[in-house]
């Protein structure tokens, strides 16, 4: 009996997540489409890296819910059309704390959780909410950062249009060895070197030596 209950309340907290879920995608414009891309690229991202399955279907899950503390963030705020004020930059900057809540309520997301709390740490320690750096924030994470950047920057927004793909690479790149893992922007470059040569059919390649490391 004891164990069917806790089965039971595993089940409610999960169908709470999933409604938290389902409330953010329809208060935050475009959030639904951005969740579903930047989960199939943590997996394509992360296959490229030679995690397991069982490693992919964590990460892929991850990038799925990584935003879903922004459930608890003014909707005002997140559709704003205009930069946002220092003010409302920190309220943004409380989601990742909240996901994390919200997902270590549940035994089965424990592991989410702590990748979804580290997503905007950066490679070089300057990132939030606690300062990881390196090799110390879960691979996951660095996996979710660089997916949901791309996405992010390569999708229309309230205050800007959507990036080229060759420029939101190019940033990617830059970036490469303080705000991005090195090695993951070194896949991530080969991934979509390969999805451009099938869709463009011409061969052409990007110089992945300039990367730093």
């Amino acid at each position: 009996m004891y164990k069917n209950k806790t089965l039971e309340s595993e089940g409610i907290r999960l169908n709470t997540i999933r409604t938290l879920m389902a409330t953010l995608h329809k208060k935050y414009l475009g959030s639904e489409q951005h969740s579903k891309r930047v989960s199939k690229l943590c997996q394509d991202l992360g296959r490229a890296i030679g995690l397991s399955e069982m490693e992919v279907c964590g990460v892929r899950t991850a990038g799925f819910f990584h935003d879903i503390g922004y459930v608890s963030i003014e909707e005002d705020i997140l559709n704003k059309p205009g930069k946002l004020v220092a003010q409302e930059w920190d309220e943004i900057k409380r989601h990742a704390e909240i996901g994390y809540r919200i997902l270590s309520s549940s035994h089965e997301m424990s592991e989410i959780a702590d990748y979804v709390l580290a997503h905007h740490e950066r490679w070089d320690g300057k990132g939030y909410p606690r300062g990881v750096q390196g090799k110390l924030i879960p691979i996951e994470a660095r996996i979710v950062a660089l997916a949901s950047s791309y996405v992010a920057m390569t999708s229309e927004r309230p205050y800007r249009s959507a990036l080229q793909e060759e420029v939101a690479l190019q940033e990617i790149i830059k970036n490469a060895g303080t705000q991005f893992d090195p090695r993951i922007v070194q896949a991530f470059v080969k991934h979509l070197n390969n999805l451009w040569q099938i869709r463009r059919g011409d061969g052409k390649l990007l110089d992945r030596s300039t990367i730093k490391s």
